[in-house]
């Protein structure tokens, strides 16, 4: 969907998050079918038994067919206890692995950053986004939340696979 120039998309507040519950907002309505097939994945019990139950809130609202990266994260900046968002986007419908996009929610802004002690940073910033598998979003969200793994260590092992989709260890 895209938008006449001019006019602003209004996207829907999310409400009722619980800070423990990984965020998946569905961005592509072209496929319900794969769709559902990517929220059974995601409401599966999780981790090296499957001992976790599943903590998600689904997003799963027309009003945010299309919506960018950039909308999304400008909805949710005003939450403070959420580090990852998850787009179920165009090329989570398409892909075979029903890739999810991951986005950090925090970032620094160059323009606020003292060059003398923040160079590395200015010159390399961390990593914005990644492609996880849906077995692998609870993982990152609580990983992340929790402050044990930061977005970009997963974010590198993405990269390091060879279709730069992140799996479930």
């Amino acid at each position: 969907m895209t938008m006449p120039e001019g006019l602003e998309r209004v996207l829907p507040e999310i409400v009722g998050r619980d800070m423990f519950d990984a965020l998946v907002i569905r961005t592509d309505f072209s496929d319900d079918g794969l769709w559902n097939a990517v929220v059974g994945e995601l409401r599966r019990p999780w981790g090296p038994g499957g001992e976790f139950p599943a903590r998600v809130q689904v997003v799963d609202a027309p009003a945010w067919s299309g919506a960018t990266a950039d909308e999304v994260l400008a909805m949710v900046d005003e939450d403070e206890y959420l580090g990852v968002v998850f787009l179920a986007d165009r090329h989570t419908m398409q892909s075979p692995t029903r890739a999810l996009l991951a986005l950090s929610t925090v970032w620094e802004d160059e323009d606020d950053l003292d060059p003398v002690h923040y160079q590395e940073l200015i010159e390399s910033p961390e990593p914005r986004e990644f492609r996880a598998a849906p077995a692998a979003v609870h993982s990152v969200h609580v990983n992340v939340t929790l402050g044990n793994m930061g977005f970009a260590e997963f974010a590198a092992a993405a990269s390091a696979e060879p279709d730069q989709v992140l799996r479930p260890v």
